[in-house]
C-alpha cells in the first residue's frame, strides 16, 4: 500500500511539473493568450481602417466632392475661373562674416 501511494505521489508531482514548468504547459497557454490579444488588438484597427477606405470608395463612386478635393490635395489642380496663389516664406538672410586677422597672417 504503501508503494501506491509513493507512485500516486510522484505521477501527480511529474504531471505538476509538466503543466506548470515545461515549455508547453502554462507558459504557452499564457503566451498563447497575449498573442490572441495582440492580434484582435491589430484586427481592430485593420477593420477600421478598411471601414475608413470603404468610405472613400463610396464617395468617390458617388459623389463629385469627393472626387474634386482629391484631385486639388494630390494633383494640385485648381479649377476654371479660380487662381492659384501659392505663398512662400521669406527665407531668413545669412550674415557674412568677414575674416578675422590672426597674428601670423600679419
Amino acid at each position: 500500500m504503501k508503494w501506491l501511494a509513493a507512485a500516486l505521489a510522484v505521477t501527480i508531482i511529474l504531471l505538476q511539473y509538466r503543466i506548470w514548468l515545461s515549455d508547453d504547459g502554462v507558459r504557452q497557454v499564457m503566451g498563447l493568450h497575449r498573442a490572441v490579444a495582440a492580434q484582435r488588438a491589430e484586427n481592430e484597427q485593420l477593420a477600421e481602417r478598411n471601414r475608413q477606405l470603404a468610405a472613400e470608395v463610396r464617395d468617390l463612386k458617388t459623389g463629385l466632392d469627393a472626387l474634386e478635393e482629391r484631385a486639388r490635395s494630390d494633383l494640385g489642380m485648381i479649377a476654371r475661373n479660380e487662381t492659384f496663389y501659392q505663398v512662400v516664406p521669406t527665407q531668413p538672410k545669412q550674415t557674412t562674416r568677414t575674416p578675422t586677422r590672426t597674428a601670423a597672417a600679419r
